[in-house]
């Protein structure tokens, strides 16, 4: 399993890029793993401000559908797209094409609550 160095993770296994006050999310290489194969990404909270822990979307693979929870507090600026023809780019690629929104931070200090790599793959047994 992959854990890049750079993201920070969540408990809910979603990881994000930090990119001043913007951050990316995806969910982890364990979570597709875990998920199988996905079939369905449906974010309809664009535009939209949210808690952390809040749901902003939903990942559909043919076992099961999962919420997707916001890692931060903030407003979802964009959903990638290309997951609504092809979301099995999330299984392929989850830290990279595989993305799954971007956002808009409105507390930096939530970062702090986030998983380090190590502290992930703990949580996983990894």
């Amino acid at each position: 399993m992959n854990f890049p160095e750079d993201l920070l993770y969540t408990k809910d296994h979603e990881w994000v890029k930090i990119e001043g006050e913007s951050a990316t999310v995806g969910i982890t290489d364990f979570a597709q793993k875990e998920l199988g194969d996905i079939v369905y990404v449906e974010v309809d909270t664009v535009g939209e401000s949210l808690d952390k822990e809040e749901t902003f979307g939903t990942i559909e693979a043919v076992k099961t559908v999962s919420d997707l929870f916001m890692p931060l507090s903030g407003e979802v600026t964009d959903f990638n797209e290309e997951l609504e023809s092809t979301p099995d780019v999330v299984n392929k690629d989850p830290y990279g094409d595989g993305w799954i929104i971007k956002m808009k931070l409105s507390d930096a200090s939530e970062t702090e609550t986030l998983l380090t790599p190590s502290q992930y793959k703990e949580l996983v047994g990894a």
